[in-house]
C-alpha cells in the first residue's frame, strides 16, 4: 500500500501524521521519506545560488556522444615540502 500524505509543521517544528489504514489494532511498518515542499514562485537551493533553473536535471548524463573523451590532463605539480 502506498499512501501519501501532505502536512505542514506545527510551531513547535514537529510534523504529526496521521495516516488512515482502515484496520484498527493492526501492527505496520512504515517508511517514511520527508522532502521539503518549494511553494511556487520560490526557488530550490541550486537557483538560489545563481543556477538557472532545472541546470542540474538538464545536464547530468547530457553527453551520448560515445566518441567523446576526456583529453590527458597532464602530471600534477610537486607539492612544496614544509620543514
Amino acid at each position: 500500500m502506498i499512501v501519501h500524505v501532505s502536512e505542514k509543521t506545527g510551531s513547535d517544528g514537529l510534523l504529526r501524521l496521521k495516516i488512515p489504514v482502515g484496520a484498527p489494532e493492526t501492527e505496520y511498518d512504515a517508511v517514511v521519506v520527508l522532502q521539503p515542499r518549494t511553494a511556487p514562485g520560490t526557488s530550490c537551493v541550486a537557483d538560489s545560488r545563481g543556477w538557472p533553473p532545472g541546470y542540474f536535471e538538464n545536464t547530468f548524463g547530457s553527453i551520448t556522444d560515445e566518441s567523446f573523451l576526456r583529453p590527458p590532463q597532464g602530471e600534477c605539480p610537486s607539492a612544496v615540502e614544509l620543514e
